[in-house]
């Protein structure tokens, strides 16, 4: 039974076909389509700290982290092959997130950009690889 069990608990790391940075997605609220994206906000930012509590929780559940988990992969997809169905998922987590906040009542027109962050010679370089067409908050169908 232990035998079985083992590689659930400790993951064989061969599975990673190429070891890279992740794209964090980042979006931004405008009040027009035609308007320039100024103010980007990371989406679902990690927490700079997490509590011991937290993290021995987070073992046993956390739906919160496999669907950040989706979004990447989501990214990285968009990045190596666009598809719509990547990009409508993008769109449709970040507007879920932002209903019902203040954003939802002037409905703004949302765009989302995915940004690799690198280390270059003691020096963060951050490296724009895609940026979406603006969507109206209020057209995107949430989940």
């Amino acid at each position: 039974m232990f035998r079985l069990l083992l590689p659930a608990l400790v993951p064989s790391w061969n599975f990673f076909d190429v070891i890279a940075p992740s794209p964090r997605v980042e979006y931004a609220l405008m009040d027009s389509a035609s308007q320039a994206p100024a103010d980007w906000r990371e989406f679902r930012p990690r927490p700079q700290r997490v509590s011991l509590a937290t993290m021995a929780q987070r073992l046993l559940w956390n739906p919160g982290w496999n669907e950040s988990l989706f979004l990447v992969s989501c990214a990285e997809r968009l990045i190596n092959q666009p598809t719509e169905h990547s990009r409508d998922e993008l769109f449709k987590r970040i507007a879920a997130d932002l209903a019902g906040g203040a954003e939802a009542a002037t409905d703004p027109w949302l765009c989302f950009r995915l940004v690799f962050v690198s280390l270059e010679r003691d020096e963060i370089a951050r490296e724009v690889l895609f940026q979406s067409v603006p969507r109206r908050l209020g057209e995107i169908a949430v989940r």
